[in-house]
């Protein structure tokens, strides 16, 4: 059986279509090298993590054994959200050994994908700890995986920015010169979309005052060194939650955070992913 996740993975519809995708690319008209195997031979099979990681995607590797075989029987050790040390036993699989080999390359590759997500996530959020500074995605995603790797981040104890262009208005730069500035953009964003989270990006202290002036819902800051995050937090006095991007990584998020900024986007989590080493080896019964 899964474990009882701590964090709402997508819709099980999403996670089909994800794997399905998946068995286009790797099985196509069918595992030839599978066929080799005599029909009716049974395994066991061991995942075992090599890394130091936060592991993230049993709801995708249990999919893909399930969508292949629904007899393949899997019980899971850790959950999705756990920290696991090199070494560590994820979970015993046994069925079918044509159907274990055969999604086996599909399942480890969202398994070590989104988990690599979650545990670069877990080290940027340790990184401010103490601070109260949130540490957001991005929409820096694999084509296709958003929502998975969207998940991953939740799993690593970060927080979802938006999902897509349609669930909240992040007026950037070239909206503002489009629009003729960042009140004319307000003005349209609150008259066409009143239901939507309304960010604008500001590149100096200048535009800072006209989004607040404009009454955004927050800011973000794009660019701005530490002593420019101090002021814009100053000036801003809690009026407006400030987003810190640009120029984020693990040696400079820590100095951005204590400069009292709200949340802080990071577009690494999902965009410079290093996958985790995962091995599954089989047992024939």
């Amino acid at each position: 059986m899964s474990p009882a996740f701590p964090f709402d993975p997508p819709g099980p519809e999403l996670i089909i279509a994800d794997v399905e995708r998946a068995f286009a690319e790797d099985l196509g008209k069918g595992d030839a090298t599978a066929d080799l195997l005599p029909a009716d031979a049974v395994a066991e099979a061991a995942l075992t993590c090599r890394d130091d990681a936060v592991i993230a995607g049993v709801p995708w590797f249990d999919a893909c054994f399930r969508q292949l075989d629904p007899a393949v029987q899997i019980h899971w050790q850790v959950r999705d959200g756990a920290r696991v040390p090199p070494g560590t036993v994820l979970c015993r699989l046994s069925g079918h050994a044509r159907s274990l080999v055969s999604a086996e390359r599909s399942a480890l590759n969202f398994l070590q994908l989104l988990s690599g997500t979650a545990t670069a996530t877990a080290a940027y959020v340790a990184a401010v700890a103490g601070t109260g500074t949130r540490v957001l995605d991005t929409r820096k995603t694999v084509p296709g995986l958003r929502l998975a790797q969207k998940y991953a981040v939740r799993c690593g104890g970060g927080h979802n920015h938006r999902i897509g262009l349609y669930d909240a208005i992040l007026v950037k730069e070239n909206h503002i010169i489009a629009a003729g500035g960042i009140a004319p953009a307000v003005m349209a964003a609150r008259r066409l979309h009143p239901g939507l989270l309304l960010e604008v990006e500001v590149e100096n202290l200048d535009e800072l005052q006209q989004a607040l002036a404009a009454g955004v819902d927050r800011i973000m800051l794009d660019n701005f060194d530490v002593p420019l995050m101090h002021e814009a937090v100053r000036l801003t006095a809690g009026r407006v939650p400030l987003e810190v991007s640009g120029n984020v990584d693990l040696d400079t998020i820590g100095s951005y955070a204590r400069t009292g900024v709200d949340f802080i986007s990071v577009g690494a989590l999902t965009k410079h992913v290093h996958a985790v080493d995962l091995s599954l080896r089989l047992r024939v019964v």
